[in-house]
């Protein structure tokens, strides 16, 4: 009788979801190196109804055909089906800081690949970033903004003197005219593999580590010092996502409300002795 509460309420959920997802994209416009998440929503199967009292149709040699008559379908919901991130590439910002390093994609084989730094954090995990505001810790140690070491081609953390270093297109660090290492740059063949571990930190699904991208004939990638990348979140489409999932969400708030006077009624009207 109240099929249509669960899919109502199932489609509360989802938007609910919907909107945790666009806020905190939204909350992240302008956190370096962000890339927007995307939700996938997939419904549930649909049910086919018929009557359950059966006609006889009569035919001319008097055998009986029961006709089924078809009521229709009803939706059974929907649900959040998965959360991916966007790899899109975003916009370049300068800020003239030497331990800021923009990573530039160019001519990327497939749409489905992407580049990354390799970081190293304190799990001893792989991990990867695309968020390049990097700094000196005490140890003169190149870091990311909490604290994961920036690792050279050797998997090894770059260690430097001061803040005047050089970083050339292709990661080559200098310092007082002598190269100290060369920023390691891994690349993910396929981006279902890649999961988002927190605080701007990426991980493989498998924990495996990313091959590197040196010397890949057919990656192209520049570096540029004293750029980041900005978040990819484009603002005004988030927040027009987030008024659409707003308004879903009220549209099954008011089915459910529906159903709850519906029943209402059924428990304390229908067959009241008077």
């Amino acid at each position: 009788m109240f099929k249509g509460f669960y899919t109502a309420a199932a489609g509360m959920l989802s938007q609910q979801r919907q909107t945790d997802l666009l806020t905190n994209n939204i909350a992240n416009a302008n956190t370096p190196g962000f890339k927007a998440d995307q939700g996938t929503l997939k419904a549930f199967p649909e049910m086919l109804l018929q009557r359950m009292e059966s006609e006889d149709l009569p035919t001319d040699r008097n055998i009986s055909v029961q006709n089924k008559k078809d009521i229709g379908t009803i939706n059974t919901g929907v649900y959040m089906q998965e959360t991916v991130p966007n790899f899109t590439q975003g916009d370049l910002q300068q800020t003239s800081q030497s331990t800021d390093i923009a990573l530039m994609e160019q001519n990327m084989p497939t749409k489905e690949g992407g580049l990354f730094f390799a970081v190293k954090s304190t799990n001893n995990t792989p991990q990867y970033t695309r968020n390049s505001n990097f700094t000196l810790d005490q140890e003169g140690f190149l870091t990311t903004s909490t604290g994961a070491y920036v690792l050279n081609t050797n998997n090894q953390p770059i260690q430097l003197k001061s803040e005047n270093f050089i970083v050339d297109s292709q990661g080559n660090v200098t310092e007082n005219n002598q190269q100290i290492a060369q920023i390691g740059i891994a690349y993910a063949s396929d981006l279902q593999t890649i999961k988002k571990a927190g605080n701007g930190l990426y991980e493989t699904l498998n924990n495996q580590p990313l091959p590197s991208a040196r010397n890949n004939p057919v990656i192209s990638y520049q570096l540029k010092q004293g750029f980041v990348e900005r978040s990819n979140v484009d603002a005004a489409q988030s927040m027009t996502d987030l008024l659409t999932a707003y308004r879903a969400f009220e549209a099954n708030q008011k089915i459910m409300q529906a159903y709850d006077r519906s029943m209402d009624k059924a428990a304390n009207e229908i067959g009241r002795v008077r």
